[in-house]
């Protein structure tokens, strides 16, 4: 009965640290450029939602497309005003960069949201799964989670633009002979980057409380997830996602919470020496 309860607690969280990692990872595997404002991007889409319910009485599932587009608008504006500027550069460049945009941006939430927790309340009841209880707001999450991460491999593998972004990916050079605008592809790249980890902190605040205080947390677990799953592809996120949640939730029972972190890092470590590329991903993106 434990073992069931503390596996279905790890699948439902690892749904949603994919969500959470699956744009950082398309970004870091795309443009090389490790985007240090992910952390944020979450905690902006729960707070969008959030005073979308609180103050407007807007379902969080009907706001969630409209925070999805405004990060888009967001991450599509500030890689093509600043970042693609930089995007050749060393790592270290873009690096600094996005940090200091990130201390804008996390400071800019904290005064005018400030860091109080919040979280949008669904009271939806509890429902058993395989014999383990399970609020149907977490359930609902989870759906959501796979939902969004779902759509966006759909897109990868079967849109013109994804197409497009895979190639850039693969050959900058190449891609841009065949005519392909490599600086617009870097910038909706990084768009649905933002779209990704706004849609996250949207489903994470249907869950969880959010507040500002997190975003080093959030940012934290989507380099794990990176690393455990593979860098730049949807089906590492998930495998990584789902691998951290489960981890942690075992951790967490048998070792107690306080140490499950700690664990999900070492394990990063470990795989960065004995495998570079993570459970699922491809040889040049370690």
């Amino acid at each position: 009965m434990d073992f069931t309860q503390i596996l279905v607690n790890g699948i439902v969280l690892g749904a949603l640290y994919a969500c959470i990692a699956v744009g950082f990872s398309l970004v870091w595997g795309v443009l090389n450029v490790i985007n240090m404002m992910h952390g944020s991007f979450i905690i902006l889409g729960g707070y969008l939602t959030f005073f979308a319910w609180f103050h407007l009485q807007i379902d969080p599932v009907l706001a969630l497309p409209v925070v999805a587009a405004i990060l888009y608008a967001l991450g599509f504006a500030l890689q093509y005003l600043f970042i693609n500027k930089v995007v050749t550069a060393p790592v270290l460049t873009t690096l600094t960069l996005t940090f200091g945009l990130d201390m804008i941006l996390y400071n800019l939430m904290t005064v005018f949201f400030t860091a109080t927790p919040r979280r949008v309340t669904m009271d939806l009841g509890s429902i058993e799964v395989l014999g383990a209880v399970m609020p149907k707001d977490r359930l609902l999450g989870m759906a959501l989670a796979f939902v969004l991460t779902g759509i966006l491999y759909l897109v990868m593998r079967g849109s013109r633009i994804g197409r497009a972004i895979v190639a850039v990916r693969m050959d900058r050079q190449a891609a841009a002979l065949m005519g392909i605008q490599v600086n617009r592809i870097y910038a909706i790249t990084f768009g649905i980057g933002a779209l990704m980890a706004g849609a996250a902190g949207a489903v994470f605040a249907m869950v969880f409380p959010v507040t500002t205080n997190l975003t080093g947390t959030f940012l934290g677990k989507a380099f794990v997830i990176c690393v455990i799953g593979g860098l730049g592809s949807v089906p590492g996120a998930l495998v990584g996602g789902i691998a951290l949640g489960i981890i942690e939730s075992f951790a967490g029972y048998l070792i107690g919470p306080q140490h499950a972190i700690t664990l999900g890092f070492l394990i990063m470590l470990v795989l960065l020496v004995v495998r570079p590329t993570g459970l699922v991903g491809v040889k040049g993106y370690e």
